[in-house]
């Protein structure tokens, strides 16, 4: 099994657009959902049709959003050829419908100007002849003799693969794909579709809590940060740090001291590297309470957490923070690292 996303050329929101409310019950006429444009409606049918056309492949689920699309699809036995091409055949006929519904209202407009402009410049009968042999023969020697900006044509551009991309193609080049690996992963990636329109009307609505901040400034240092960055004002901060030498009763002890503080109002801040305090930090977490964490790995610019970190951040209940820049290698955390968070914690929490 694959989950499979294509974004348009350009991320253009030609698909349809989310309606409803983020906080709106499931069952109710605001719930958030997609409305599909023509365009949408064509494309959700092509991909729909998959097993048509490759009865290898079946489609689980599929959720269209605006400028992207996500589709489980279950390989059932071996291909004759890989399951790119099955989708490469997809988005050309996809094409198809684009040129038809989108480049063709464009065309026609497109017409219509230049017939206007003839009519004015007193070249009726030019234009009446151009339009009853389809400009054919006019566009071809335009092209030909580079004066494609003079008659308004625009001119012709083609990839390596000889397909036109004079106004671009429906979809961006290639795909994302991830495999199924793990006992329950594909229910989280049906909660994952599921959940999708949600959560960017939770973005709409609110957007400064999920895009990435940068040079957000605390205690003396410069952070990248996710989320609720008026928690750093809040006039009572903890920090939260347990020795690894703590007993499970000295942490529990802890726990409830500091989780009874941020049900008064204050905002518990770790980078949580024992295990006392992510079993700390977690606790409040589950529990809906103000929290600041420090990470040692930094944003990318189109960071975005999902799942229960993204509710949270709709709450305004979470501020993520790193210090330093984001690292595509997966590392252990180096002692210096964490006396640094540390250390940026208990400032942050003595400002």
């Amino acid at each position: 099994m694959y989950m499979v996303t294509m974004v348009t050329e350009g991320r253009r929101p030609l698909f349809g657009t989310v309606v409803g409310r983020s906080d709106a019950p499931a069952d109710s006429a605001e719930a958030p959902r997609m409305m599909l444009s023509e365009l949408g409606q064509r494309v959700a049918e092509e991909l729909l049709s998959t097993s048509t056309h490759h009865p290898e492949i079946s489609v689980i689920a599929l959720q269209m959003m605006p400028d992207h699309l996500h589709a489980i699809l279950f390989v059932k036995e071996k291909m004759e050829e890989p399951l790119g091409m099955a989708l490469r055949g997809f988005k050309q006929k996809c094409n198809q419908h684009f040129r038809e519904l989108i480049l063709g209202v464009s065309s026609v407009a497109l017409t219509t100007q230049q017939t206007g402009q003839t009519q004015q410049t007193g070249q009726t009968q030019q234009t009446g002849q151009a339009q009853q042999t389809g400009q054919a023969q006019q566009t071809g020697q335009a092209q030909q003799t580079g004066q494609a900006q003079q008659t308004g044509q625009p001119t012709q551009k083609k990839d390596r693969r000889g397909e036109d991309r004079t106004h671009g193609l429906l979809f961006a080049r290639g795909f994302n794909d991830k495999l199924l690996l793990r006992e329950g992963q594909l229910q989280r990636w049906l909660d994952y579709l599921n959940d999708n329109p949600r959560r960017l009307l939770m973005k709409r609505e609110q957007p400064d809590l999920f895009r990435v901040q940068r040079n957000v400034i605390a205690a003396g240092q410069q952070f990248s940060a996710i989320g609720n960055r008026f928690l750093l004002e809040r006039p009572i901060r903890l920090q939260v740090q347990c020795s690894r030498r703590l007993t499970d009763e000295q942490i529990a002890q802890k726990q409830e001291d500091w989780l009874e503080q941020a049900r008064s109002g204050a905002v518990l801040v770790s980078p949580c590297i024992s295990k006392g305090e992510k079993q700390v930090m977690r606790a409040a977490f589950e529990e809906g309470l103000p929290i600041i964490v420090l990470q040692e790995n930094g944003f990318t610019d189109l960071a975005k957490h999902g799942g229960r970190r993204m509710e949270a951040c709709a709450r305004g209940q979470l501020l993520l923070l790193a210090p330093w820049e984001h690292h595509n290698e997966r590392l252990t955390i180096r002692r210096d690292q964490c006396l640094a968070l540390n250390e940026l914690s208990r400032l942050i929490c003595s400002l």
